[in-house]
């Protein structure tokens, strides 16, 4: 069964005319813009930003329009995209081209990509075609944070704090009893790895298989703005959880409670560590499910699916930790 996501709402009049009146005071004021247009609302993310289509003169652009108190974060954003479009402007591993920042007015215009969004590729591909696609994303990542890579004293007691704190809000009592075991495994991993490096680097940030357009053989990359310098095995985690959790499993092979050729693929593409294998990706893996915690508005479908994939994580976790040590 799949589980495709619900189309958004649509915005409040009141904000589309909001929107309207910033866009075209900066299209006024600004020669680049001038021939601008918006079209039609993508998403709308409340005192954050908006994210439209439109045009750019005969471009298909992207605008992502950031509200008064966000400028920080659209330099931000901009000065990334810049940075790695150099690096990914061409071959089968991409980035979107930035085209346009107005600091003054908060607005960015980015290439818009035509393509499917990879997880709604996958629910849509036959089953057996599904696994070919988790190597290429990993190589995706991989080209991403490469030139940034480095190691560092590593702090999984600050992740551990941040997914104690999530999972004491998660709403779902069966859910929640099973993330008590989850964190008593996370402890001991955090325990193992006290006085461990991880590997950092430049990452995507919220590195999901939707924020990768699939057109025939090249993977673009969107919405870069939460890049930050992190543990690489957070953003890999961050993109088998997020399949996980939606029962989206290409190989029909769970580990973790996620893909297990997933898991191979990013192991091969970073030629992870031993340490990085058996204990920072599990530990991440265990975190970003918690972190993520459920809403009660989710489809009873999406609770069923992430307590399948919980249940599971938690009992590898315990596998793994009990499996007779092998010279």
């Amino acid at each position: 069964m799949s589980d495709l996501p619900t189309p958004a709402p649509l915005p409040d009049l009141e904000v589309l005319h909001a929107l309207h009146g910033r866009f075209e005071a900066a299209r006024a004021a600004c020669p680049a813009l001038a021939d601008g247009e918006m079209s039609e609302v993508l998403r709308i993310v409340p005192g954050k930003r908006a994210v439209m289509t439109g045009s750019l003169g005969r471009r298909a652009v992207v605008f992502r329009i950031f509200a008064a108190d966000q400028g920080e974060m659209a330099g931000r954003e901009w000065r990334e995209m810049t940075r790695i479009w150099p690096l990914m402007n061409s071959g089968a591993y991409r980035v979107a081209e930035p085209l346009l920042h107005l600091p003054d007015h908060g607005i960015l215009a980015i290439e818009q990509i035509s393509g499917a969004p990879l997880l709604e590729h996958l629910w849509h591909s036959e089953t057996e075609s599904r696994a070919q696609h988790l190597r290429p994303a990993a190589e995706w990542l991989r080209h991403y944070t490469e030139g940034s890579e480095s190691w560092r004293a590593g702090n999984a007691a600050g992740w551990l704090a941040r997914a104690e704190r999530a999972s004491a809000t998660q709403p779902f009592a069966r859910l929640r009893a099973i993330e008590i075991d989850i964190l008593d495994e996370l402890r001991r991993l955090a325990k193992a790895l006290e006085d461990a490096e991880w590997r950092v680097a430049i990452c995507h940030g919220d590195f999901h298989p939707n924020n990768l357009i699939l057109a025939g053989d090249r993977l673009t990359g969107i919405d870069i703005g939460g890049s930050a310098r992190i543990p690489v095995c957070k953003d890999i985690a961050r993109f088998l959880v997020h399949m996980g959790r939606r029962g989206m499993i290409p190989s029909g092979q769970r580990h973790l409670g996620v893909d297990r050729l997933g898991i191979e693929a990013f192991t091969e593409a970073f030629g992870l560590t031993s340490v990085e294998r058996r204990f920072w990706l599990p530990f991440f893996i265990g975190c970003e499910a918690l972190i993520r915690v459920e809403s009660k508005g989710l489809k009873q479908s999406r609770i069923a699916r992430a307590e399948e994939m919980y249940a599971t994580l938690r009992d590898d976790l315990i596998a793994v930790r009990c499996a007779p040590r092998t010279t």
